[in-house]
């Protein structure tokens, strides 16, 4: 139930979202002088992002959660999807980081709860209304060896996506340099510049194989089988690599023909494909950042895609 919900939360909270993300983590109306936190959580099933606005509170070092409701008879969705899922994305005033939620127990639940009403009084009345036990959820990062916050799989995906972004905009570049006769901008060595631009595509292009031959032998059938519902999004996905695959050598076809001056305007259709890898890059993202996040945390040294 949980999930067939969060089209119908995401529309109620997305106002707050968005000016809590505009303005450093401060709302106003109902919830002026609160503190807020952001949680990004995948849907039990689906795997879907939700993000949920929710007070909160440091309580003996940690943050702290409670899946109130404003006491209502029932545990809101983002908790659902923690019971399910407890790796999630929390944003709290600027800062944006990985945690994993732990729902207390027993005497260490009734502790925690009784140093949350101090802090906000609200709480005990909200338990007085309803006949469930409120849930008390504490959010704890970690951390690799060097110190540095742990960071999910989702994120990690990003973090090569954003890599690769930058190799197109150094491919734009280097075809804009060589197309305006500006050899002097790039450094070849002993090669030609052509030569060079070439190479540079090549490595690129073996670093998106590589990419997603991982995605499709080993992340994709992961989360199939741990979110259901994902399935067809990731059938799709599947599709658009193998356009990519495509995209890959009709970019690595434009470069080598290229001529000073640009002649044939294949400026204009490199452009074309960088912009629908680009596009892909997008989208990718938008369907299983939350999903991946959910699954693990990313290793501690992980580079940018093989070249």
């Amino acid at each position: 139930m949980a999930d067939e919900l969060q089209p119908f939360v995401a529309d109620w909270n997305r106002p707050v979202v968005e000016e809590f993300r505009a303005n450093g983590g401060k709302v106003g109306g109902p919830f002026a002088g609160g503190t807020l936190a952001l949680l990004t959580t995948a849907g039990a099933k689906s795997g879907r992002a939700t993000t949920s606005p929710v007070g909160y509170m440091e309580i003996d070092g940690k943050g702290v959660v409670i899946a109130s409701a404003g006491g209502g008879p029932k545990n809101p969705a983002w908790y659902h999807n923690l019971r399910a899922n407890p790796l999630l994305t929390v944003e709290v005033g600027t800062e944006k980081y990985q945690a994993r939620a732990t729902v207390l127990e027993g005497e260490e639940r009734e502790q925690v709860f009784a140093k949350a009403c101090e802090i906000a009084p609200g709480y005990a009345d909200y338990q007085k209304n309803t006949e469930r036990i409120i849930p008390v959820v504490v959010l704890e990062t970690e951390t690799y060896d060097d110190g540095r916050r742990a960071r999910g799989l989702g994120q990690e995906l990003t973090e090569i996506h954003g890599w690769l972004r930058g190799e197109i905009a150094e491919l734009r570049r280097q075809v804009a340099d060589f197309a305006a006769g500006r050899t002097d901008t790039v450094d070849v060595g002993d090669s030609t510049l052509l030569q060079q631009l070439r190479d540079n595509c090549l490595s690129f292009c073996k670093a998106l194989e590589v990419h997603h031959g991982g995605e499709d032998q080993g992340a994709f059938p992961v989360l199939e089988s741990k979110f259901p519902g994902l399935a067809p999004t990731l059938a799709k996905l599947r599709e658009e690599h193998k356009v990519v695959s495509q995209l890959r050598g009709d970019i690595a076809d434009l470069v080598t023909r290229l001529e000073p001056g640009d002649p044939q305007g294949l400026r204009h259709e490199l452009e074309r494909l960088t912009g629908e890898l680009e596009h892909h890059f997008d989208h990718e993202e938008a369907a299983v950042v939350a999903a991946l996040d959910a699954l693990a945390f990313a290793p501690a040294h992980r580079g940018a895609p093989p070249a």
